[in-house]
């Protein structure tokens, strides 16, 4: 529990600083800042031309994520949709335009000041159908059965309890509903030293899973048609600086590491009617909705 609240504290800080240096700067992404260690080529290149002109400049550059959830699936008119760990409100924004005013946008954020500059980027985008909330994806502030969808950006791999997140994430989604995130998962066996190291960079502060864990989490939290889709596998030569300012010895690692630190989208859906899943119904019984 001392490693989770640590984990919590550290990504709080983390995100309040990149919020406090979009506000501040303006026209320099927050990744970019030294302290925030999360640099290329994660960040970049995610969005088009013009989806980034649909939301505020803040908003463009307040985006920690590792890929673009919006694309992930075609999002109806009148839907509802959760981004858990909104941030600036990128992804937030542009899917409210897409599922329109009969529809809802909801993003969720723990970190009062990316919550306070997500905010004012709606104010200046002039979305209505939008509405941020405080709170943790562990224990999301939304009743059973409310949402249509659920994205995220490179975020729930910074969750000290990913199982509990998914079990939230199923437990607000509506029975058929979908869950469609990109993040950071790790293929294949990688020693623990170079994985941690790894990780800082590609992770930034936490851990991802393995992508057998993923899917399997996904499973148990009564999750159908999981899918896991690579969409940027990165290079020993991508980290080679960060690594070598950290003591590490890059060509000694390299065949460790090539090719198993990717981001993905990761897809999965809220069976209709409930329980066809294996070991959902003593997971809905756990929780207690059966």
């Amino acid at each position: 529990m001392e490693s989770a609240a640590r984990t919590k504290e550290e990504v709080k800080e983390k995100y309040g600083n990149a919020a406090r240096a979009v506000a501040a700067r303006g026209a320099v992404n927050a990744c970019c800042d030294p302290g925030l260690r999360c640099c290329d080529p994660i960040t970049t290149n995610l969005y088009s031309a013009e989806e980034m002109g649909q939301v505020p400049e803040k908003a463009a550059l307040a985006s920690l994520g590792c890929g673009n959830p919006t694309v992930l699936l075609e999002l109806k008119a009148g839907e509802t949709v959760l981004d858990l760990g909104s941030g600036g409100g990128i992804d937030v924004l542009l899917s409210a335009r897409r599922v329109g005013p009969t529809g809802k946008a909801y993003g969720l954020d723990m970190t009062d000041e990316m919550l306070a500059l997500a905010r004012e980027n709606q104010r200046q985008a002039g979305v209505e159908n939008v509405e941020f909330l405080k709170g943790e994806m562990e224990n999301i502030p939304l009743p059973d059965n409310s949402v249509d969808v659920i994205i995220s950006n490179c975020v729930i791999n910074l969750s000290a309890d990913k199982s509990r997140v998914l079990r939230e994430a199923f437990r607000v989604l509506r029975p058929g509903g979908r869950f469609a995130v990109s993040d950071v998962i790790v293929r294949g066996e990688v020693p623990d030293e170079v994985r941690n190291s790894m990780l800082l960079w590609v992770g930034c502060i936490a851990g991802a899973l393995e992508e057998a864990d993923y899917r399997a989490k996904l499973e148990d939290a009564c999750f159908t048609e999981v899918e896991i889709e690579p969409t940027r596998v990165y290079s020993i030569e991508d980290a080679r600086q960060f690594l070598t300012e950290a003591g590490v010895d890059v060509n000694a690692i390299a065949p460790q590491v090539e090719g198993k630190f990717l981001s993905a989208f990761i897809r999965a859906t809220k069976p209709d009617p409930l329980c066809c899943a294996p070991g959902c119904c003593r997971t809905l019984a756990e929780s207690g909705k059966a």
